[in-house]
């Protein structure tokens, strides 16, 4: 009897397990972590780069968890606003707040005490530079780009790239506490790698776009202008991929890297020019991905190959 009698309880308990497990899953969907770890990616290189070196664990450590707290703030603010047009996408239908899981209101509270806690955790472990870079990243993310450009300019993704080019310079200036032209060059390459990453999937969820009155560039002009404008930015990406190679003072594994990888990528958009269906702008969208992380790791391995 005590046995049955146990197990109604133990559903109970099993079932409230589970929701804490949905809602826990559900607050860190809410930071997008693909979005921080594509990201991310890119600030270790850029502080063995100024360092010319293996930075110290603690200080990757500080500026990663800072940087990471900063970016899924934003990524929740971004949420927050964006759930009225998230439920009209089929690609965001399935996001916290638009299924109801977690409130707005709790929403905005959980990304503001991120925000904090980046500021906290840069300010006082890194450097105040730091952390100015990573919040004015944040501002202009969910200002400029969430709340103007994305709902009024075909050029939203273009200029918005910017926010997610800060954390190159984070990741610099925790090591050296100061900005130079070294970071601004990579600054400039994941702002330039934005639009033809972005575009190639936008070019698959074009109708997304249009029924959500998004003017992202493929909803309001054609496919064929949309590869047209992603060529342009794919090659002064690669050639400021390249520029860097004499100012950073890096040798041949980076120099081959941008190379043989920038080639590779001029290729994917040339052919998505010839080609406009969503299956090929889908493998220019995961070769981009692939694209940016071999190139910063170059930069990296580059460093400690030559200081063998």
């Amino acid at each position: 009897m005590s046995s049955l009698a146990s197990a109604p309880a133990i559903s109970v308990h099993r079932r409230l397990i589970s929701r804490q497990l949905s809602l826990l899953k559900a607050y860190v969907a809410l930071c997008k972590p693909r979005i921080i770890e594509l990201l991310l990616i890119t600030t270790i290189p850029a502080m063995i780069v100024a360092k010319g070196g293996l930075p110290s664990a603690w200080l990757m450590l500080a500026t990663l968890g800072g940087g990471s707290l900063a970016a899924g703030g934003a990524n929740a603010i971004n949420m927050v606003i964006d759930r009225d047009i998230d439920k009209l996408m089929v690609r965001t239908q399935k996001r916290p707040l638009v299924i109801g899981i977690i409130s707005p209101m709790s929403a905005l509270i959980f990304a503001i005490a991120l925000e904090i806690g980046a500021t906290i955790v840069l300010w006082l472990t890194v450097n105040p530079l730091s952390a100015i870079l990573a919040e004015s990243g944040m501002g202009f993310y969910v200002l400029v780009y969430t709340l103007w450009l994305k709902r009024h300019s075909k050029q939203n993704i273009v200029i918005g790239g910017a926010a997610g080019a800060v954390p190159v310079l984070v990741g610099w200036t925790a090591i050296t506490g100061h900005l130079a032209l070294v970071p601004i060059l990579m600054f400039a390459v994941v702002f330039l790698w934005t639009p033809p990453h972005f575009w190639s999937l936008a070019i698959r969820y074009r109708d997304d776009y249009k029924i959500a009155s998004v003017p992202m560039l493929p909803a309001v002009v054609s496919p064929k202008r949309t590869a047209n404008q992603m060529i342009i930015y794919t090659l002064l990406l690669v050639a400021a991929s390249i520029t860097i190679v004499p100012v950073a003072h890096l040798g041949w594994v980076y120099g081959a890297v941008a190379l043989l990888s920038g080639a590779a990528f001029i290729y994917h958009v040339l052919r998505l020019r010839y080609d406009l269906t969503p299956k090929r702008s889908m493998k220019v969208f995961a070769y981009s991905i692939t694209y940016l992380t071999v190139l910063f790791v170059g930069m990296a391995v580059d460093v400690f190959v030559r200081i063998r």
